[in-house]
């Protein structure tokens, strides 16, 4: 209701500002919200001030509702909540706040009747409200003091009575309308629910199935019922009015006979002989003058109709004008939007490729490291063979010495002992799956970490080169402070140099004019970052007066320039006076264009900018909801194509675009702050490299600890089937050791001389692994060039797409503009044709009108009289004199008394004039403003609609549901259909599940 005070509370980086692409229109409000809060600093102080006004700092009740006493209740300043049981007085709070501020007993939905409010055993109740009166917005502070308190006695007869005290408890005043005054100061509403919502109000809107309802619901809470109940009871005054007006023109009227009739009385003689004399030539020049004035009438209808005729040839050539340039312009919107679109689809041509590439690296990478694993499991096949070969021979050498018998427990010991080993060979086995699962796992890991270990070192040195282009910015900012023109480059002084010196040599006509950001110099700091946003690559260009001195330009360039990094060399005649742009600049008496906002050092640089970016058609507007109020939800005004904010975002009548730079690089007066900045950021990429290089050294420590682990494992799993290896072997030397005489050593040497053979099988498989192992590595090196060059040529594409975008924005415009000055000239030749027909037809009847005229004129008087009197003058007279002849012939009376009656009647018919007119003037005045306020109430319905559909939009979303509102201003309904989430369909349709419960 009142106004409460705001608070803000800055954190460390919180001021950090967010980009975002508008697509939709509700990105306005969240706009609105961002400003607010990005400013909420800098204003704390003004909203403390500001906001003191209106807070109620407490109320009391007694014998209210079914109360005693309650209260009194203190507020505090900000968001308060009253809470308690059922019955604890919560509602009567709410319902004494309404009451007490003047509000009717049917707007609580409590009662019919304020004597429904008294307790019951009472004769009366009291409410008792202070309201805070403080800051710059208080009302009469010198009588009030730094608080009002609202006094209201009600009767038991429903009967009430007010009394307003000051701070100090002095009664100031017991008139409703002094309470009316401080509500209406205070912006205080008690009977609009969007300020005061009842239990029974909230209730009725989400459970009420009329569309009416809704509507009226609406129009109430946004005052637009009020504003229409004061339209009808306004028209509904003038209407009475006008039939006073009516009124007093028939009595005025009356008066005017009245008046004539005396004063001809006054002014009669006795000379009616003359009178009828004079009446006879007076109805000759009437017939005639009736005659004269319908030629006067139709004279000025040919003359208009040759008129415009002769106008018609002219709109035709300016319709043939616009035609050519509405094709001249979508034709040149088509080029550059082909252009565009060539390009584009070479930049999304080339994103697959990326793609392709990036995959087909990762899977050579991939196939290196399986390459790298397959070679190392050859190397531990051949390492197993060799000790399998060693321990065949072994074997063999023990066959041969071994000839002695075993007894019958040593075979029994031997059986036991075979039994043993055999558990221990499957303990082996267990262990050694568990440890292939493990080594599989570090594997993987250690191939993870050097991908996340090559994606760092690319990061890293991306960084490096960023702080070195920083590095490099703050030495040229550094060396502009003693020369201004480093800041455009360090080889620049010398450049110039060179041009003046080859100019004085005679190799240019002109002296070249640039960089052009030399020349410029903003009028407000505050608008540095939005000109450079504008102008972009235009404040390093140069200009030249003729091609052949654009051409020894360029020849000088290389001297200086490294290639594909020369500035844009604009051809411009050199003139010594700027442009006079008045008739198609852009004028705001708010905003200045961009033309305004500059001071120009020279004539050709303002005329280069004027003519290649249009500077005096862009608005220049710091905030950016300023700036889409402007441009968006009006008409943009006149000549305006577009609007930088001092964020630099660039903002038309459809589109908003976020600006890519975040600080001014050459325009910017305070050189010693642009370093301060650039040091900052410095160390923030320091910060960042150091941080990336622990994060890279991390990485590199867990791929050795997971190495480390590998190689430990991998040595357990060696250990463990030389274990598997020597069980089996003493297995089998138990197994055999009873028969050793039987076994065939032939035999064995067969096997171990096909071991020796597998031996060499895997040597050769080894060696050939390790060539497809080098080879897959050059392979890969190869892949990742090639992805290194396919993202520089997408970067370089992404670049040469900016600025065709602008002039496809500057072309978009001009199709725009050519558009809309063709709809005007068709439509004003569309009524200039159809004013010259209605024309025709009414000269037409004039004509017959004319005939019949003069015919009649023939009959009364056959020689025609030159007339130079009025029609309606001359009837006048010929009245007058039959009634002065009339009234001469029955004349009767005294002298005194006809003089008497001529004054009073004059006297009556001047003054009841003189109000007729002041009424008519007062009602024209007032059609006029009745007129336009509901235009402008019709529009505030329209936003207000529109406004409230975003709010619906934006809570679906939140919400997660869908669904939509509809006006219908004409039938004055309002749908609301919602669809909620697939949890919810139980709600369907039903506005309630919006709400934060059904209750």
């Amino acid at each position: 209701m009142g106004k409460r005070k705001e608070e803000s509370i800055s954190k460390p980086g919180s001021h950090k500002r967010q980009r975002q692409e508008y697509t939709d229109e509700h990105s306005d409000e969240s706009n609105e919200e961002e400003n607010s809060q990005s400013s909420a600093d800098s204003n704390f102080s003004l909203l403390s001030t500001a906001g003191e006004v209106g807070i109620i700092e407490s109320i009391q009740l007694k014998n209210f509702m079914c109360h005693s006493m309650l209260g009194p209740f203190q507020f505090g300043s900000n968001l308060n909540f009253v809470v308690g049981n059922n019955g604890s007085g919560k509602s009567s709070v709410l319902t004494a706040l309404i009451v007490g501020l003047g509000g009717k007993a049917t707007a609580t939905n409590r009662g019919s009747s304020l004597k429904m409010f008294v307790r019951d055993g009472e004769t009366s109740a009291d409410i008792s409200i202070t309201l805070r009166n403080q800051g710059r917005d208080a009302f009469k502070p010198e009588v009030y003091g730094g608080s009002i308190i609202v006094n209201q006695h009600i009767n038991l007869d429903g009967s009430r009575s007010y009394r307003l005290k000051s701070k100090s408890g002095t009664l100031i005043s017991s008139k409703k309308e002094e309470l009316v005054g401080i509500l209406d100061h205070f912006n205080i509403q008690v009977d609009n629910p969007v300020s005061v919502l009842t239990q029974e109000m909230s209730k009725h809107f989400l459970q009420s199935k009329n569309e009416g309802d809704k509507y009226k619901f609406f129009m109430k809470a946004t005052q637009l019922e009020q504003m229409k109940e004061d339209y009808s009871s306004i028209m509904k005054t003038k209407e009475n009015t006008c039939i006073q007006i009516e009124q007093g023109v028939e009595r005025l009227q009356e008066l005017k006979e009245l008046y004539s009739e005396k004063k001809e009385r006054y002014k009669s003689i006795g000379f009616v002989n003359d009178m009828r004399n004079h009446l006879e030539d007076l109805k000759h020049k009437m017939a005639w003058a009736v005659v004269g004035e319908m030629e006067k009438e139709i004279q000025p209808i040919k003359e208009g109709i040759r008129a415009e005729e002769g106008n018609t040839e002219k709109f035709v050539h300016k319709l043939e004008e616009c035609r050519v340039k509405v094709n001249e312009a979508e034709e040149k919107y088509k080029t550059i939007q082909e252009k565009l679109i060539t390009i584009s689809e070479e930049a999304q041509a080339l994103h697959p490729q990326c793609i392709s590439l990036k995959a087909d690296v990762q899977a050579r990478r991939k196939a290196v490291n399986e390459a790298e694993v397959l070679y190392n499991r050859f190397k531990t096949e051949l390492k197993r063979l060799g000790k399998d070969d060693e321990q065949l021979r072994k074997r063999i050498e023990e066959l041969k010495s071994s000839a002695n018998q075993v007894s019958e427990p040593e075979k029994l010991e031997r059986q036991r002992k075979i039994a043993h080993l055999r558990e221990q060979l499957k303990a082996f086995h267990d262990e050694e799956i568990m440890i292939g699962q493990q080594v599989d796992q570090f594997q993987q890991a250690i191939y993870k970490c050097e991908e996340e270990h090559a994606r760092l070192r690319r990061e890293d040195c991306d960084a490096k080169q960023a702080l070195d282009a920083k590095q490099k910015q703050l030495r040229e900012l550094k060396d502009s402070k003693t020369n201004t023109l480093k800041r455009f480059g360090p080889h620049i002084p010398a450049f110039l140099e060179a041009v003046e010196t080859a100019y004085r040599q005679g190799h240019f006509k002109h002296k070249p004019v640039g960089p052009l950001g030399a020349f410029i110099h903003p009028k407000d700091a505050e608008l540095t970052l939005a000109v450079e946003s504008c102008l972009k690559s235009l404040v390093q260009a140069f200009c030249c007066d003729n091609h052949s001195d654009e051409r020894s330009l360029q020849l000088l360039m290389l001297k200086y320039y490294p290639h594909g990094f020369r500035p844009q060399i604009i051809v411009n005649k050199f003139q010594s006076k700027v442009y006079d742009v008045r008739h198609r600049g852009v004028h705001h008496p708010e905003f200045p264009s961009v033309l305004t906002a500059l001071e120009i050092d020279h004539a050709v640089v303002a005329n280069c900018l004027i003519d290649v970016r249009g500077i005096e058609t862009i608005l220049l507007i710091k905030s950016s909801r300023k700036a889409r109020e402007v441009m968006q939800f009006n008409r943009p005004p006149k000549n305006c194509r577009e609007a930088f904010t001092a964020e630099g975002d660039q903002v038309f009548e459809r589109r908003y675009y976020s600006s890519d730079y975040l600080r001014p690089k050459f325009l910017s007066k305070d050189v010693e702050a642009e370093i301060s900045h650039l040091e900052k950021e410095i160390e923030n990429k320091k910060a960042q490299l150091t941080a990336s290089q622990q994060r890279l050294h991390s990485i590199e420590n867990e791929i050795r600890q997971n190495e480390t682990h590998l190689r430990g494992h991998r040595q357990h799993q060696k250990e463990l089937q030389i274990k598997v290896r020597t069980t089996n072997a003493e297995i089998a030397d138990l197994e055999n050791m009873e028969e050793h005489q039987s076994v065939d050593i032939r035999t064995l040497e067969d096997e171990a001389e096909e071991n020796k053979g597998k031996m060499e099988s895997v040597k050769k498989d080894m060696q050939q692994q390790s060539r497809k192992m080098e080879e897959l590595k050059n392979i890969l090196q190869v892949a990742e060039k090639k992805f290194e060059e396919m993202k520089e040529k997408i970067h370089q594409v992404e670049e040469i797409a900016g600025p065709i975008k602008d002039e496809l924005n500057q072309a978009d415009s001009e199709v725009e503009n050519s558009k809309r000055c063709l709809q005007h000239y068709e439509d004003k030749q569309k009524e200039h044709l159809a004013c010259i027909k209605r024309h025709k037809e009414l000269l037409a009847t004039k004509e017959k009108e004319l005939e019949e005229k003069m015919a009649q004129a023939r009959q009364i008087y056959s020689e025609r009289i030159e007339v130079s009197r009025t029609v309606k003058s001359l009837d006048a007279e010929m009245n007058r004199l039959r009634e002065r002849i009339n009234s001469e012939n029955d004349r009767h009376g005294n002298r005194e008394e006809i003089v008497q009656q001529f004054h009073d009647a004059k006297e009556r018919y001047e003054d009841a004039n003189s109000k007729v007119k002041n009424l008519k003037k007062f009602i024209r005045l007032l059609e006029e403003i009745m007129t336009q306020r509901f235009k402008i109430y019709r529009q505030f319905l329209r936003l207000l609609s529109l406004r409230c559909k975003l709010y619906f939009d934006h809570l679906l979303r939140i919400r997660a549901c869908s669904g939509k509102i509809l006006f219908d201003h004409k039938n004055e309904t309002l749908s609301i259909t919602v669809q909620p989430r697939e949890e919810d369909k139980a709600a369907l349709n039903d506005v309630r599940s919006l709400s934060g419960g059904h209750g």
